[in-house]
């Protein structure tokens, strides 16, 4: 059974850091491009960042950029992202997703996807 669990997710005020994990099992893992998007209420879904599995190239989203940094360890078959310096703007929930070829932009590509994470940040 494929399964991503994301986790970290909680409340945060400005200024503050949290790290989310997504633990993925039942595919190969080291063979998928993982990224993280975001969706807040009345808001339609957006990429965060993504991590590939060929070299670990990474991306953001220019709203989070120097912010934000996502990583992953393919021995734990986990990709984690850092998010430092969070704003009210970031408020959302989060979810990890994989796709079998590349860092697509459009969510549709993505083959699976994790639950979800609230994370809120309070002003």
């Amino acid at each position: 059974e494929v399964q991503l669990v994301e986790s970290g997710g909680g409340l945060v005020q400005a200024g503050g850091s949290l790290r989310l994990s997504c633990a993925a099992s039942g595919f190969t893992f080291d063979d998928y491009a993982i990224a993280w998007f975001r969706q807040a209420p009345g808001k339609e879904r957006e990429g965060v960042s993504c991590i590939s599995s060929s070299d670990g190239s990474t991306y953001y989203a220019d709203s989070v950029k120097g912010r934000f940094t996502i990583s992953r360890d393919n021995a734990k078959n986990t990709v984690y992202l850092q998010m430092n310096s969070l704003k009210p703007e970031d408020t959302a929930v989060y979810y990890c997703a994989a796709d079998p070829v590349w860092c697509s932009g459009y969510g549709s590509d993505y083959d699976y996807w994790g639950q979800g994470t609230q994370v809120t940040v309070s002003s």
